[in-house]
C-alpha cells in the first residue's frame, strides 16, 4: 500500500514564495517521475509541472521562471517552490508520483489529496 500526502499551502500575499511537499510511503520500490497540477472550482486540472525519471524538468509557461520542481529521492519527496506568486496562481494543488510497489506490480500513478494555495492581499 502506498500513500502520498501534500503539504505546504496556504495563504500568501501577490509576491510571495511557498514550497509545496509531496511525500510518498509505504511499499515503494521506485519513484519513475512526478508531476504537480492544479485545479480552481468549475475548472479542468491544469499540469504545472514535471520531473522525469531522467531528472529533467517541464513547466507550464506561466509558471516559468517562478516555480522550482525538485525531489529528494532519498526520503521519497517531491517539492514545488512557488515564487513570485500571483493572485491567479490561487488554486488547489495536486501531486503526482509515478511508483513502483515492491509486490512486484507494474508501477502506476498515485495521487495526493489536494493542498490549497490562496494569494491574496
Amino acid at each position: 500500500q502506498v500513500q502520498v500526502v501534500e503539504s505546504g499551502g496556504g495563504l500568501v500575499r501577490p509576491g510571495g514564495s511557498l514550497r509545496l511537499s509531496c511525500v510518498a510511503s509505504g511499499s515503494i520500490y521506485s519513484i519513475h517521475g512526478g508531476e504537480w497540477y492544479r485545479q480552481v472550482p468549475g475548472y479542468q486540472r491544469e499540469w504545472v509541472a514535471a520531473f522525469t525519471s531522467g531528472g529533467a524538468t517541464n513547466y507550464v509557461d506561466d509558471v516559468k521562471g517562478r516555480f522550482a520542481i525538485s525531489r529528494d529521492d532519498a526520503k521519497n519527496t517531491m517539492f514545488l517552490q512557488m515564487n513570485s506568486l500571483r493572485p491567479e496562481d490561487t488554486a488547489v494543488y495536486y501531486c503526482k508520483l509515478v511508483i513502483r510497489t515492491r509486490n512486484g506490480a507494474p508501477r502506476r500513478d498515485y495521487w495526493g489529496q489536494g493542498t490549497q494555495v490562496t494569494v491574496s492581499s
